[in-house]
């Protein structure tokens, strides 16, 4: 695999060399979530919009906070800033986020009628301002790095759309999966034609990089991962021609499985031991991931430690690029932030330096 020939102007693409298993000067770092609510400017710019979904909507206030964390961490992507949810919001489900109870859809679906009249979106219409943002991003982003775009697999995104909010144990899913997989795999097959579509657009518009979002996938029966999960992500995966990244979490259970989705790399949840993954890879795939979100609560000394930890048991070879686990939780101190980029930059650096060349 080689960098694709498009992003061979970026000013850094040592993301993008990972991606490739190509040999780095330091390990790539990007962080799940890094535009968030831990950020105070990112809180300034959300008390400007209102309220999320205008934030999200809003192309320009879009781009302001995808490139805030860039202004304060020397961070080796930009990832949009979005939700996961616009696909099934542009299907017409009613999106609307309750204060202090998360996503929520007004017209869950629930009945065969519904079901029978899902329908995929056209990205360059009901999602234009997910393009806009994406394009405004690309051209503040002065090919300073990549920018990462994304979505949710066909799975996550179907578990919210049928259970209608998050779920302890998404028991309404899992129903339909027993009593009517005919309509389960009905709506997988809309959202991954939706999927497809969508991250298609987000190339066009100027995406170099996309990530598929299994949240959900880890919490499926181990018979079922492959057929109502895996299935469908795979052709979407195939179907995209930038350096992809696919992330289930929990996945471990079918590691292997998912090593050969097709995607570039794949994303390890903490729970992970990235020793083994690293020999179930045998350089076939990047590996992104895995540090504890939680850690970055601990004392400066251990958050890097924990860096240390973590860049050392993936091992100096090509094609680790570094993450957390999970997204970054909200409160998490910005100053912890900064110690773990300025390590993971520091020791990979200094690593890459010993290696020995050819």
């Amino acid at each position: 695999m080689e960098v694709h020939r498009r992003t061979a102007h970026l000013k850094n693409d040592t993301l993008l060399r990972a991606l490739a298993r190509q040999p780095t000067e330091h390990t790539p770092i990007w962080l799940m979530r890094q535009a968030g609510r831990y950020l105070p400017e990112y809180n300034a710019t959300r008390a400007k919009a209102g309220s999320f979904l205008t934030l999200a909507k809003t192309p320009a206030l879009a781009t302001e906070v995808t490139l805030q964390p860039l202004e304060r961490f020397p961070l080796d992507a930009a990832i949009l800033f979005s939700d996961i949810l616009t696909i099934p919001d542009a299907m017409g489900l009613g999106l609307y986020f309750a204060e202090g109870e998360g996503p929520r859809f007004e017209r869950p679906l629930r009945d065969e009628r519904d079901v029978a009249k899902l329908a995929v979106p056209d990205p360059a219409a009901e999602l234009r301002y997910v393009m806009d943002a994406v394009r405004e991003i690309r051209r503040q982003l002065r090919d300073r790095m990549p920018l990462i775009g994304f979505s949710g697999s066909p799975f996550t995104l179907a578990c919210y759309m049928i259970e209608g909010s998050g779920s302890d144990d998404w028991r309404t899913v899992k129903t339909m999966r027993h009593a009517r997989p005919d309509l389960l795999h009905r709506i997988l097959d809309v959202n991954a034609k939706a999927v497809r579509a969508y991250l298609s657009a987000q190339v066009e518009a100027g995406a170099d990089v996309c990530m598929i979002f299994d949240t959900w996938g880890g919490t499926l029966a181990h018979d079922d991962y492959e057929t109502i999960s895996l299935a469908y992500v795979k052709p979407i995966l195939a179907a995209l021609d930038v350096p992809t990244i696919f992330f289930t979490k929990g996945g471990n259970p079918w590691l292997r499985a998912i090593m050969e989705s097709g995607a570039a790399a794949i994303g390890l949840d903490w729970t992970s031991d990235p020793r083994a993954a690293r020999t179930l890879a045998a350089g076939r795939v990047a590996l992104q991931g895995n540090l504890d979100p939680v850690a970055l609560f601990a004392p400066e000394k251990s958050v890097r430690a924990a860096a240390r930890e973590v860049l050392d048991a993936f091992g100096a070879a090509p094609g680790h690029i570094f993450n957390l686990g999970h997204g970054i939780l909200p409160k998490t101190p910005v100053d912890a932030v900064a110690a773990l980029v300025d390590e993971v930059r520091a020791y990979s650096s200094a690593r890459a330096k010993k290696r020995p060349t050819a």
